[in-house]
């Protein structure tokens, strides 16, 4: 079991998204079915949360620092953080009673892309299952979709110079990546990057390290695994959870690891044997990551 320690006292039912604040040296994170926007400072330990009205997939920090923009079930929203206003920049690229966003960062140039995954309100209409599609999102362009990649789309993250684009189809077991284009904002054909064995877990979301390195939470597989630049398979890092969702560098060199989890799922029986499950988890795994891009309100042409 790898050495972490619990940050925070509360417990998510969907813990996801965990993004290291530079600026503020605190990490944002969210609980997609609270649903609620987190913020943890480390230096006190204090968690502040902002409830949202509807259930939130993703999220990306403006470069301003003064507001968070939102991937909800309804479309995606501008939060202030100062005053907790919100206010719906565009409207939801699909149905709402059958789909939400799910996973979601910004390239180089600052857009925020954002996945959708099939999840109605009604658990009876699960059956059909349709697949997601990526869009992207800035002011200047607006809500832009780039076709259908996943089932779940999840996994989303850059290289050190945003030339190559990683994603995970969490219902395949597969992480794609291919070639990206920051200023035309397009991605090329795809390729197989890394598979995971369904008896193992799911590839949720991931984080990259300063050497290349993708770090994927197997959700259900209780762990993170490193594969090399190559694809090629580097380590697992076992976790006291089994339903890690993503990982996420932070710290005042990006040498820490925060990971969420999820306790929806976990029987009764489970429970009790995972104490830590839905709280802010964080280790140091040895390498340092990189800075994730924030999002800019007018991205060039």
């Amino acid at each position: 079991m790898t050495a972490c320690e619990c940050v925070g006292e509360y417990a998510a039912i969907t813990g996801e998204s965990p993004l290291w604040s530079r600026q503020e040296q605190a990490l944002y994170w969210i609980d997609i079915h609270e649903p609620a926007l987190h913020r943890f400072d480390p230096a006190s330990n204090a968690d502040r949360r902002w409830r949202l009205p509807d259930e939130i997939g993703c999220f990306a920090l403006d470069a301003e620092g003064s507001r968070a923009i939102l991937g909800l079930r309804c479309g995606v929203c501008e939060l202030r953080l100062d005053t907790g206003e919100l206010r719906q920049l565009a409207p939801a690229p699909f149905d709402p009673a059958l789909f939400r966003f799910n996973e979601g960062a910004c390239d180089s140039t600052g857009r925020f892309w954002l996945g959708t995954m099939f999840d109605p309100r009604d658990p009876r209409r699960k059956r059909q299952r349709l697949k997601g599609e990526w869009h992207s999102y800035s002011e200047t362009e607006g809500l832009v979709a780039h076709g259908e990649r996943a089932l779940i789309p999840n996994g989303l993250a850059w290289d050190e110079g945003y030339s190559t684009i990683y994603f995970a189809d969490s219902e395949a077991g597969v992480i794609r990546c291919a070639h990206f284009d920051s200023r035309e904002g397009t991605i090329s054909e795809a390729r197989v990057f890394a598979s995971i064995p369904k008896q193992l877990g799911v590839p949720d979301g991931c984080a990259i390290d300063a050497r290349g390195g993708y770090w994927s939470a197997i959700h259900g597989g209780g762990r993170l695994r490193r594969f090399r630049s190559d694809g090629s398979f580097d380590r697992d890092l076992l976790l006291p959870v089994s339903q890690p969702t993503m990982c996420a560098f932070g710290g005042a060199n990006l040498e820490a690891l925060y990971v969420t989890s999820e306790t929806r799922g976990l029987s009764a029986s489970e429970r009790p044997r995972q104490p830590l499950a839905g709280k802010l988890l964080r280790l140091t795994p040895g390498v340092r990551g990189l800075p994730r891009a924030l999002f800019s309100a007018a991205v060039a042409s």
